[in-house]
């Protein structure tokens, strides 16, 4: 039979069928081989030692893994460390900044948003909104990087706790309403 009657009888495509039979031809086998090229440098449980770390402390750096893999007795490179971990599902992000909350304040907040939950909309038109940012004058506010999966952007230990105080800033304050910014 040739390809097509075959590809119609199973439902798939003469030409599936085709690469199918060439390869059964060249290598008297229908399955994949294994692909070319350098085995891993880093065994599955140097993988797994080094996923156990990054999830433990997402702000840790490749040259921190690189040097436990080489305590180990292996030795690679940040490259390879990072081609693993992306490999993995994780990536290279900047760390969230979010504002440094106590219990305290989400128990407040919590009773704030359950108090006005049913409050009508003639309610909120009377509700003026404000917000405040820091600018840093002198230094870098440099950027930690964090190891992550998407889903995690901000779970606690990949943010970075912000507080409103400290010198060389100025702080620019906003509002808005039902009537209009300020």
């Amino acid at each position: 039979m040739g390809y097509r009657t075959i590809g119609k009888q199973l439902g798939e495509k003469a030409t599936t069928f085709g690469a199918i039979i060439r390869k059964w031809k060249k290598f008297k086998i229908p399955v994949n081989l294994p692909r070319s090229g350098a085995p891993c440098k880093i065994s599955p449980r140097g993988a797994s030692m080094i996923m156990r770390k990054v999830r433990d402390q997402p702000r840790t750096t490749r040259q921190d893994l690189v040097n436990d893999l080489k305590r180990a007795g292996t030795t690679v490179s940040k490259k390879t460390i990072g081609n693993t971990l992306r490999r993995h599902g994780l990536k290279s992000c900047s760390a969230r900044k979010i504002p440094l909350l106590k219990p305290a304040h989400v128990q407040a907040r919590l009773k704030f948003a359950n108090d006005h939950l049913d409050d009508p909309e003639e309610e909120w038109e009377k509700v003026m909104w404000s917000d405040e940012t820091k600018i840093e004058l002198f230094g870098l506010n440099s950027t930690r990087r964090v190891w992550r999966k998407k889903k995690d952007e901000y779970n606690p230990k990949n943010t970075i706790p912000t507080v409103k105080h400290g010198g060389g800033n100025i702080i620019l304050w906003g509002c808005f309403s039902a009537k209009g910014t300020g």
